[in-house]
């Protein structure tokens, strides 16, 4: 494997690698790839967020976050289409980033909560068909972040300048990457397969409803940080019943470790380098393979940002009171969801004309 390869893994992948070395000196020349692959990728993305916060303002930083995540993981994966039609989408997709987190913001709770089914919905439709290639953790994060973190007036026109900026470039890429991917599937089929027997389908649902609900007891509660209690939902939402059990697990258990974390670091360190807690769990986060550790430093992560505005008792507890009552939801949502969409599926069955 060559050195620009073996910057291409996962962390799963790079961890794996490096165990099948048996000779020290090897396995610490590959752990050393590995560490620099780290610093790499936190030095690109705050490289980018920081142009993207020049050229769009401050304020559109989220909305740079957005673009990096989609310009780094359609580097890899499409969209499971025609790549033309994929391109055609992906315009679209970063049309619903732009418009629909904006407008949920400014209606009702009631048609928010409508919006938000529309708007997450094409994302999974348009985006996830293809499951194995985990669009959705992309998508779906980026309205999140984007409805989290709202702008307005000159702000939101930049943000409408940058995201299309983003738009053509993660186009680009999609399209420079995948050409030579051939799909027979088009925009159309996509349409044309959903159904209500399918799996897919059925988590598309699931992940739409789920994330679509759970931010509509947030707004009637007027809890703050809603978004993070998206962002938790949307994350143990799995296809299969399973991996729910398992993600919902760890998440309840990452996040009370990255409470735990956050507070020792926080006492531990001097004021002065407090600032630099976000990107100790961003480092963290990348150098983690199981989900729980993810979890933790990514709480660390978020926790750091929320400080400043809800102070660190409550930054602590709404991080971990979110996500544990999303991560518990989504079980619960599932366990009713499954004998419902059941009983529809079945009753379609019965009124569908006999072939």
């Amino acid at each position: 494997m060559t050195f620009y390869q073996e910057l291409q893994l996962n962390q799963a992948g790079s961890k794996n690698y490096i165990a099948s070395f048996k000779n020290p000196k090897e396995k610490r020349k590959h752990i050393a790839i590995f560490l620099f692959k780290i610093l790499l990728n936190v030095a690109f993305s705050s490289a980018f967020i920081m142009l993207f916060s020049i050229l769009f303002g401050a304020s559109n930083s989220i909305a740079g976050l957005a673009v990096l995540l989609s310009i780094m993981a359609f580097r890899f994966s499409d969209l499971g289409i025609r790549t033309s039609h994929s391109v055609f989408c992906m315009f679209i997709i970063f049309g619903i980033l732009a418009a629909g987190p904006k407008v949920s913001n400014l209606v009702p709770v009631g048609w928010a909560f409508c919006i938000n089914i529309i708007c997450i919905f094409l994302l999974m439709i348009l985006g996830s068909h293809n499951v194995i290639m985990f669009n959705h953790s992309t998508l779906v994060l980026s309205y999140l972040l984007l409805q989290g973190y709202d702008v307005s007036g000159h702000e939101y026109k930049m943000r409408l300048l940058g995201l299309l900026v983003g738009a053509i470039i993660t186009s680009f890429i999609l399209y420079r990457n995948h050409k030579k991917v051939q799909y027979k599937r088009s925009l159309k089929n996509i349409f044309q397969e959903f159904s209500l027997s399918s799996t897919r389908t059925r988590w598309q649902l699931r992940m739409t409803l789920g994330v679509s609900s759970v931010l509509l007891i947030a707004n009637l509660l007027g809890l703050p940080k809603a978004y993070w209690l998206g962002i938790a939902a949307m994350s143990v939402t799995f296809p299969f019943k399973n991996d729910i059990a398992e993600r919902v697990k760890f998440r309840t258990i990452g996040s009370i470790l990255g409470g735990i974390l956050f507070l020792i670091v926080y006492f531990v360190l001097p004021e002065s380098w407090h600032g630099f807690i976000g990107i100790i769990g961003g480092i963290g986060t990348g150098l983690s393979v199981h989900y729980s550790w993810q979890t933790a430093f990514n709480s660390m992560s978020a926790i750091s940002i929320a400080i400043s505005v809800l102070g660190i008792k409550y930054a602590i507890i709404f991080r971990v009171f979110n996500n544990i009552f999303s991560a518990l939801y989504i079980w619960l949502f599932d366990h009713m969801f499954e004998p419902i969409i059941n009983f529809i599926s079945n009753h379609f069955e019965k009124l569908a004309p006999s072939k």
